[in-house]
């Protein structure tokens, strides 16, 4: 079948993480340019479709507000492309010219890859890398940051800043060894002590199901400083603080989970730690502190390289009243 009609939540979620590419037609069946482009979204579906690769959608924003709220749709057709479970491209309105190039040309690209189940860790189609395994039935939510509000307690100015640990492209030491240079390294590290202190502002409402935490330092024999960075080993995770936490004042509030990362968790090809959270105590997260405690070892430094958020998006405003673009409700 060449459409896949969405019939729940957890039906969209599923897809998002099982086929790399996602297209969804957001309609509704009073929408009279809905009808009147749907067979051109229906030749590109049949023309188009590839199992586990693209899979095309459509969704009944009257059936399916949550979905249509959760991305900001207010009119119809809305069309979303989504690539490893993150929307890319946009198209508003009917418009088969601007539809057919923006499927075309993702459709070009995905030839060009392996097809992926979204459980593997690698880089997607759009350039955006992961370092561990997705669970099923979640994605990758972390651009759903907030960069203005981003702090990083105790970095060493030398090395790279709170967004750094955000940036979508595979660590340079993956390439590299280990080795850059510090003016240029696409890490942090910390400065007085082994401790850092991230505060993550989210522009919506989320739920965290797990962190990548991937840390990359370089081997004793890459390197001849005496004090090598170490891997985070104890984190504490608290949720919705309106500001980044002291190391004071962080030890006096009960963290909501303490997690501690043990050497075997760390993947030998990508040097990331998969960071399983108590999903139930993740619900509605409007921000996050990440208190690294300490490391693997006796250094005064620590190392962190990329931070991925992996959990379901929420709500980034009030859908409010559904609008569609050409026609009136009801004719």
């Amino acid at each position: 079948m060449s459409l896949v009609q969405i019939s729940s939540k957890e039906q969209f979620s599923s897809l998002l993480t099982s086929s790399t590419i996602v297209v969804s037609d957001f309609y509704a069946d009073w929408c009279g340019p809905c009808k009147a482009i749907a067979p051109v979204y229906e030749q590109l579906a049949r023309q188009l479709s590839r199992p586990g690769r693209i899979t095309f959608t459509k969704v009944n924003v009257d059936h399916q507000q949550d979905i249509a709220k959760t991305y900001g749709v207010t009119a119809m057709p809305t069309f979303i492309v989504f690539e490893k479970g993150r929307p890319t491209s946009t198209v508003r309105g009917a418009d088969p010219k601007k539809l057919n190039e923006v499927v075309q040309k993702l459709a070009s690209e995905a030839s060009k890859t392996e097809p992926s189940g979204g459980e593997a860790s690698g880089e997607s189609s759009a350039g955006n890398w992961i370092g561990a395994a997705i669970a099923k039935g979640y994605g990758d939510i972390t651009d759903q940051y907030d960069p203005k509000g981003l702090e990083l307690l105790n970095r060493d100015s030398e090395f790279g800043t709170a967004r750094t640990l955000f940036e979508p492209s595979k660590p340079s030491a993956l390439s590299n060894n280990g080795k850059g240079k510090a003016g240029s390294a696409d890490w942090v590290e910390s400065d007085t002590d082994e401790q850092l202190m991230l505060f993550i502002p989210f522009q919506s409402s989320l739920k965290v199901q797990s962190l990548h935490v991937t840390s990359l330092p370089p081997s004793s024999s890459d390197d001849d400083d005496d004090e090598l960075p170490m891997r985070p080993k104890t984190l504490h995770l608290y949720t919705n603080r309106s500001h980044v936490l002291g190391f004071d004042e962080a030890e006096d509030i009960p963290a909501v989970q303490t997690v501690t990362i043990q050497p075997e968790d760390w993947d030998s090809k990508t040097g990331t730690a998969k960071v399983d959270l108590r999903f139930v105590k993740f619900q509605n997260v409007t921000s996050l502190v990440v208190f690294f405690v300490d490391g693997d070892g006796d250094s005064d430094k620590l190392r962190v390289d990329r931070i991925r958020i992996l959990g379901e998006a929420g709500e980034k405003r009030e859908m409010g009243k559904l609008e569609k673009i050409g026609d009136e409700q009801g004719e």
